[in-house]
């Protein structure tokens, strides 16, 4: 059986440029649509965010004008019968990450505001990649990886095909002006091979080990990816 430990963002907000607060946190769908697979799968699923703090889920992410009613119900109802482990993350800082097979990371822009600088997801990931396991990350999970850095203090996933939330649809969202950084443009100028497909559409990118999704829709599909690479 593969274990698989999922990061989620302890922030509950953006900070954008200008010094406002924009509330986020996790996007319920990349969380549960990929949590709820797994487990399916059969693997063990354990979450962490930094300093073990409860995650925030972005309002948003659960608002039926946005998702739909469908899904919003969804959401709610599953994170309601996973509220223990949700509220009580394990601690990124003391993960050994020999203990697992995959290291997955769901989006929100939440991961903007912590886990893009945060060291101890930056150790994870490098080690995660040096001992070749399973990275995935979608939307704006990837912006993670730029909190890596490798022994020879390069960026590991420069030269790597990857996607995440795209610049326009970070433009269509509204969130693009006043944004400290665009992730899809920083990926890019980082040196990251940065893909995309239409607009809110399903996409994953596979390069090797990391696996990456375009946006909420690309959620499940990613998930599929991760338990096609454990198996």
């Amino acid at each position: 059986m593969s274990n698989i430990l999922i990061v989620l963002s302890a922030a509950d907000r953006w900070t954008r440029a200008d010094g406002s607060i924009y509330e986020s946190g996790v996007w319920a769908e990349e969380f549960v649509a990929m949590d709820e697979a797994f487990i399916k799968a059969g693997f063990q699923v354990d979450l962490a965010s930094p300093g073990g703090i409860a995650p925030t889920i972005d309002r948003r992410s659960l608002d039926p004008e946005i998702v739909g009613e469908e899904l919003a119900g969804r959401m709610r109802s599953y994170l309601a019968d996973n509220a223990g482990r949700v509220e009580k993350p394990l601690v990124l800082g003391e993960i050994d990450v020999s203990r697992y097979d995959a290291v997955v990371i769901p989006g929100g822009h939440g991961p903007m505001e912590d886990l893009h600088k945060d060291p101890d997801m930056g150790r994870v990931l490098a080690e995660a990649d040096r001992d070749r396991k399973v990275i995935a990350a979608v939307c704006h999970g990837p912006a993670a990886l730029l909190a890596t850095r490798g022994e020879n203090g390069r960026w590991p996933f420069a030269g790597r095909r990857m996607t995440s939330l795209s610049d326009e649809e970070e433009i269509e969202f509204g969130t693009a002006e006043n944004a400290p950084f665009l992730l899809a443009d920083m990926l890019r100028k980082s040196g990251g091979r940065y893909e995309q497909g239409p607009n809110w559409s399903p996409y994953v990118v596979e390069d090797g080990n990391l696996l990456t999704g375009q946006n909420p829709a690309s959620s499940a599909a990613l998930a599929d990816a991760v338990i096609a690479a454990l198996r």
